[in-house]
């Protein structure tokens, strides 16, 4: 890229960085990181919350279940000398049943937390959609870019920290209050 182009774009993206969209951006093109819009707003932050607790939830009962799983292959292992074969083995066969019924249920369970966060950024989008079309309006827009997909821009046109200020402002933390 030649001196006189990157010039240009230094300088455009200074001017641009000083420019706030409340002083009536108006560019066809605007950017947003789509992952700090969700994990930044008032949803997103109580999303995650929930998700790190029920994560975190399971995780200790997965070490409490490790424990006693732990000390039950102990006594088994330790009753194998006592125990005929057969008899042995039909303990072993249910022990290991018992495994792998837990696991496919932990499994199930980590499957349900992933399904759950992935339905509520799914909720988060579809309410950030008019919401954003009112911004596109607003600045001109024909277009919203991913900005993790652009090269380089002027930070002016990175509508994020608007995008999260009105989504705060229409959808909050999305816990519905009864009426």
């Amino acid at each position: 890229m030649g001196s006189a182009l990157r010039l240009i774009i230094v300088t455009l993206a200074l001017f641009g960085a000083s420019v706030s969209f409340a002083q009536d951006l108006r560019s066809p093109i605007l950017t947003i990181d789509s992952d700090r819009f969700y994990r930044a707003s008032d949803f997103g932050k109580r999303v995650l919350r929930e998700i790190a607790a029920q994560t975190d939830a399971l995780a200790e009962d997965n070490r409490l279940i490790e424990e006693t799983l732990e000390a039950e292959e102990l006594a088994l292992t330790e009753q194998r000398a006592d125990l005929p074969p057969e008899d042995f083995r039909a303990l072993a066969d249910a022990f290991d049943a018992r495994v792998q019924s837990i696991r496919e249920q932990r499994e199930a369970e980590n499957r349900a937390i992933a399904n759950q966060l992935e339905e509520n950024r799914d909720r988060f989008l579809n309410a950030a959609a008019p919401v954003l079309e009112a911004i596109m309006r607003e600045a001109g827009a024909a277009v919203v870019l991913e900005r993790r997909s652009v090269f380089i821009s002027a930070n002016a046109i990175d509508i994020t920290d608007t995008a999260v200020e009105r989504m705060n402002e229409t959808l909050g933390d999305g816990v519905q209050t009864p009426d």
